[in-house]
Parts: structure tokens; C-alpha cells; sequence
């Protein structure tokens, strides 16, 4: 494209999306019709995964193009270091103004405030760069003063916008997130948040904008309005991939232990719910299942207006249109709700890449299998807009898979991290008996095996081929001793590759600064 050409980028993020959950993957229930049209005019890449969870950590290894070994935003809450770059800094060096709508939940740099900063009692701050078109924190102030305004009533605010409708038809025997909550899917978070890029869409067809829109669904929690709730029989739904019992699965791990043993908390991950997670029956696995999968298809009807709208204003063929999400969402599988741990279900998520340009033509409607990672998304944006990714990112662009074909010597694995740490209330740490710093988790898989690297607990070793969901951990067993030794090296050798790089390909000569550019992979 030539300088003078209008280019347009929509960047898409839902919020706890599994990357199994789409209808062009032959999920058994889930439709999502509007991103399955995207995925036949684009690319979808189906061994897509997250770098670190929760969505915190995710996101700010998205939004920097760099692993969390490097910008050691730990937890939702653990200050990012200014010093980092990002994707709406970098784009603002090619003139536009990129405009958020969501979130991002970025916890700033407390060095740069006065301590009784505003700023530094959240960890929802918005990443340096981005211009506020909306931002829908935890409180959802825009939303709920939106509902109110419509004749809601919810004198709680937040706390009630969510609570289920009572005495709902059948919600006895269907489950207890089969009620939907109070407002219309009209009137929804989801709607509303589309409603408003409409409208800053509307007055900018004829200039470059850079939209950033994040969806909270299908985070919890699971209630989703009518016709949402009802539109997936729970019967017809899969049940988890899980262990005969709780205490049957947390032997497999003193971390997996812990970790199923904390969800026994009513209401720590679904608001409003009132029962036990680990003590619930068929029937309310299956609704929350099902009500998950409505959810997702409500997201997808929105993104489907969005979509829609950029045909009938003639943008679509100007727009690069990304979709993706932070991490995903264990629903269950092994006993875990949410996104903690070590298991793919939590890590592997959605990417669509929709690119204009006629050099795509060649790659449209194809599906990936190669592995690609979230800290990839950086640097393909600012290939597409023709601006140098900086030296942090550890990632590389997608564009030769967009364009149809293969980057030689691309990766052949997947790697995250997650750090369980509390530095507040240190509950893993008194239950493990471990300090903050070794509450980490390192993971490397390919398409054989995984391994798993506790700084302080036992590691992990799993053979997909013969156990893709990952219930015989082989890690002590003599006859796989050479490979639990080879993907430990491997993981070493990934970590020293890839530390921390913004300076290291800079040398200072007697003529000045020499810099060679390294291409990620």
C-alpha cells in the first residue's frame, strides 16, 4: 500500500475465549457464523496460544510484543516498567490515534505517580498511548449509568447489574446459570460496547483510525441474557475431560491441588453463584457449558454489526481485522474453572487475521497449523502499517502466513508462564511452602509433547501422542527420562534466547551506534 492509501486497523480482543470454541474448528456445539465468514476471507490459525494468564499478564504480552520474563507484569496488579514500548506508542509514530474501547488492564508504573495517585489503587489503568474512546472497568460506570438512564433499577450499581432474574421458567431443572440476567441482550455489555465504535465509526470513513475494542464476554460471570441462556441444549452439550474425582486429579500435582482446592470458594468465579464448584451436579456442569457457548455466540453477533457496518460504509476493504483474546477458559476440563495453571485448555485461544490487501488473495480461507503466539500480533500489525517493530518484541509478523505462505524456520513450539504468586495475602505460598519468587510456572509444547517447570515443586512431563489431555504425568517415569532431560534443555535454551533484548543488538563503534535488527520467530 502506498503512503496515500487509507488503511484501517480493527483490533479485536474478547475476554476468557477457548480457542476450541468456533464453529469453523467443527466445535460439536458452538456457532459463531460472523467470525466463520471472517475466517473464509481470512486466516485462521488453530494452534494459536496466550504467553501468561490472567488477563493482566496476557494482555501486556500482547499489547508489547514480549514475553512475561521480560516485562515481569507478573499478576493483575504488578506494575508494567514504563520503559516498555507498545503497540499504540509505536503506531502513534505513523500518525494514528489509537482509541481503545474496554480495557486493558494495565497496571502502571508507580515511580511516575505521587503515592496517593488515583492511579495507583487499581489495576485497570488503560496502556500508555491509547486514547479513551470508552473504558469499561470492573465498575462499569458508562454501562450501568446507560442502564439506568433506559429505567433500570439497580440501586447496587455493579453489584447488582449481574444478579439473576428470580423465579425464572424452568431455572430449577435447567441449572442456575440458565436464568438470564435482568437487562435485554439489546441492552447488554456486549451490545453497548458495540453500539459505541459504532458511533466513533460513523463520523470517520473517510480518514486512517486505529480501534482497539475488547469485549469482556465470555469472561464470568456465566449469565447471558435471553435468547443467549436457552440457545444451546445443555443436554447436547460436551462434558469435561476430567479425572474420576477433585482428589483423583489434584494427585497429580501439589500446585493442581491447591489450585482445585481454592475454587471451592462460592462465588470466587462466578458471581452469583451459589453453589461449590467441585460439588456440582451433571446437570449445572452442562448449563454453565451451554450458557458459556450462548455467550460466545452473543460476542460473535456483535463483532457480525461491526463487520457489517464496514461493508455498507465501504471501509471492510481498507480495515486489517484482527480477532483474538487474552487467554482462554478451562470450563471445567480437570476439574478447573477460569484460567489458572499449566493445562492447554487455559492457553490456547482464537486468531483470525481478515488482511484487504490483493497480496492475501492467495491466503484466504486457509487454516494455519503451525504454532503462533500472542507476543506475534505486535509485530504483524506494524508490518502491515510498514512500521519497524521495535527490538523488544519477541514475537515475529504473520503476514507471510496471510499472504499464503510458510517463514522459513519458524517456530516448532508454544511456551507460557504463570505465576500464582500472592504478595498480599501469600496463600499459595504458606499452603506450598515456597517464597513469591518461586510461585512460577514455565511451559513448552510441541506437537508430541509438554513440559512443565516448577521453580520450587516437581516438574511435569506429558506424552500427547498417546495422552492428549494430559492425565499421566511421565515426568519420573525412567523410560522418558531422556526426553523430560531434552524439553528441559529446550525450555532453558528458549529463555536464554529470548531474555530481555532492547539494547543487545546495539554496539557503540567509533563511528557512532552500530544496530542489527533481529527477526523474531
Amino acid at each position: 500500500m502506498s503512503n496515500s492509501e487509507i488503511r484501517k486497523v480493527l483490533f479485536i480482543s474478547a475476554d476468557q475465549w477457548r480457542g476450541d470454541c468456533l464453529s469453523a474448528l467443527r466445535h460439536p456445539c458452538v456457532r459463531t457464523p460472523h467470525l466463520d465468514a471472517l475466517t473464509a476471507e481470512g486466516v485462521l490459525f488453530r494452534n494459536h496460544y496466550c504467553q501468561a494468564s490472567p488477563c493482566g499478564p496476557a494482555r501486556t504480552s500482547m499489547l508489547t510484543g514480549t514475553y512475561m520474563m521480560n516485562h515481569r507484569s507478573l499478576r493483575n496488579g504488578t506494575p508494567l516498567d514504563s520503559r516498555f514500548t507498545n503497540i499504540a506508542l509505536e503506531v502513534r509514530k505513523a500518525g494514528y490515534d489509537p482509541t481503545l474501547f474496554g480495557y486493558t488492564d494495565t497496571s502502571p508504573d508507580p515511580r511516575r505517580y505521587a503515592p496517593d495517585d488515583p492511579a495507583l489503587k487499581t489495576y485497570e489503568g488503560v496502556l500508555p498511548g491509547m486514547t479513551v474512546g470508552l473504558q469499561l472497568p470492573d465498575h462499569m460506570a458508562a454501562w450501568v449509568a446507560d442502564l439506568r438512564a433506559k429505567g433500570y433499577d439497580l440501586p447496587g450499581g455493579r453489584r447488582d447489574v449481574y444478579r439473576p432474574v428470580a423465579h425464572y421458567p424452568d431455572a430449577e431443572n435447567r441449572g442456575h446459570s440458565f436464568r438470564p440476567p435482568i437487562f435485554t441482550a439489546a441492552d447488554s455489555e456486549t451490545a453497548f460496547m458495540a453500539d459505541t465504535v459504532l458511533r466513533y465509526l460513523s463520523v470517520r470513513q473517510q480518514q486512517n483510525w486505529f480501534v482497539h475494542l475488547v469485549f469482556l464476554r465470555p469472561h464470568p460471570p456465566i449469565i447471558a441474557p435471553e435468547p443467549y441462556n436457552f440457545m444451546y441444549d445443555a443436554a447436547a452439550v460436551p462434558l469435561p475431560r476430567r479425572a474420576a474425582s477433585p482428589a483423583a486429579e489434584g494427585s497429580q500435582h501439589p500446585y493442581l491441588d491447591h489450585a482445585l482446592k481454592a475454587l471451592a470458594e462460592i462465588g470466587a468465579y462466578n458471581e452469583h453463584y451459589p453453589y461449590n464448584l467441585l460439588e456440582i451436579d451433571e446437570t449445572e456442569v452442562r448449563q454453565l457449558r451451554a450458557t458459556y457457548y450462548g455467550m460466545i455466540t452473543q460476542v460473535d453477533d456483535q463483532i457480525g454489526r461491526i463487520i457489517d457496518y464496514l461493508k455498507r460504509s465501504g471501509e471492510y476493504d481498507q480495515t486489517l481485522i484482527v480477532f483474538t483474546c487474552d487467554h482462554a477458559e478451562m470450563l471445567g476440563d480437570h476439574w478447573m474453572w477460569g484460567k489458572a495453571g499449566y493445562f492447554d485448555e487455559a492457553y490456547h485461544i482464537p486468531l483470525i487475521i481478515r488482511d484487504p490487501r490483493a497480496a492475501a488473495d492467495r491466503g484466504r480461507s486457509r487454516v494455519v497449523s503451525e504454532f503462533t503466539e500472542a507476543v506475534d500480533i505486535m509485530p504483524t500489525i506494524l508490518d502491515w502499517l510498514d512500521i519497524e517493530p521495535p527490538a523488544q518484541c519477541n514475537g515475529a509478523t504473520l503476514l507471510p502466513f496471510v499472504e499464503g505462505g510458510t517463514p522459513t524456520g519458524w517456530r516448532d513450539a508454544v511456551h507460557w508462564e504463570y505465576d500464582f504468586r500472592d504478595v498480599v495475602r501469600q496463600g499459595p505460598e504458606h499452603a506450598l511452602a515456597i517464597d513469591s519468587d518461586q510461585c512460577t510456572i514455565n511451559v513448552i509444547r510441541d506437537a508430541r509433547y509438554k513440559y512443565v517447570h516448577f521453580a520450587a515443586l516437581p516438574p511435569l512431563f506429558f506424552d500427547l501422542g498417546r495422552d492428549p489431555d494430559q492425565f499421566h504425568n511421565l515426568a519420573g517415569d525412567p523410560a522418558y527420562l531422556p526426553q523430560v532431560l531434552a524439553y528441559s534443555q529446550k525450555l532453558l535454551s528458549w529463555r536464554m534466547e529470548h531474555a530481555e533484548r532492547s539494547l543487545t543488538g546495539m554496539f557503540l563503534t567509533d563511528s557512532g551506534v552500530f544496530e542489527r535488527r533481529r527477526a523474531g520467530r
